[in-house]
């Protein structure tokens, strides 16, 4: 496999980091996660930044994050959730590397982002209209900007980095 970026895009809860990290093991690639790097700088957690500076605040950061570690070759990046709204974000993913939508059913997302106090927009009454009204805005984003996608329900970690691995050598 010639050595290529690989940017993970897709809802919150869909396992991105977990994959991502997995991932960049087996192709032997450094990782990065858009959003612990936003923290790391910022010397702050995210629901902290969204509190002070606001989404746009949090959004502005994280685009200046995603164009400095996407410069580096042969890195595996997982993205923020809503990394997608930004179209200077989907213009620099699209051209600079393969981009991997991990989709999930938004029952899976409900289920993976239940017990998770990280997860600003979730801080509601009803975070399952949140996921859903995200999945409405976002979903033909990822789609959109995806090279492939891969259905995370039902497998397990190992099976969605087997599958990726599997088109990356294809």
């Amino acid at each position: 496999m010639a050595s290529q970026s690989i940017f993970l895009i897709g809802p919150m809860g869909v396992g991105k980091s977990t994959i991502g990290k997995q991932l960049a093991k087996e192709l032997k690639l450094e990782f990065f996660d858009s959003d612990q790097e936003i923290e790391r700088r910022a010397g702050a957690d995210i629901p902290w930044i969204f509190d002070v500076e606001g989404e746009a605040g949090f959004r502005s950061r994280e685009e200046r994050v995603i164009d400095e570690l996407t410069i580096h070759p042969n890195i595996v990046l997982a993205t923020g959730g809503g990394a997608v709204e930004s179209a200077k974000n989907r213009a620099i993913l699209a051209a600079r590397g393969i981009v991997i939508y991990l989709k999930a059913s938004v029952e899976q997302q409900i289920q993976r982002t239940a017990k998770g106090k990280n997860r600003p927009l979730l801080l509601t009454e009803n975070p399952q209209s949140i996921i859903k009204e995200l999945e409405v805005r976002r979903g033909p984003l990822y789609e959109e900007l995806a090279d492939w996608t891969i259905e995370t329900d039902g497998n397990n970690i190992k099976a969605t980095v087997n599958e990726i691995v599997r088109h990356i050598n294809s």
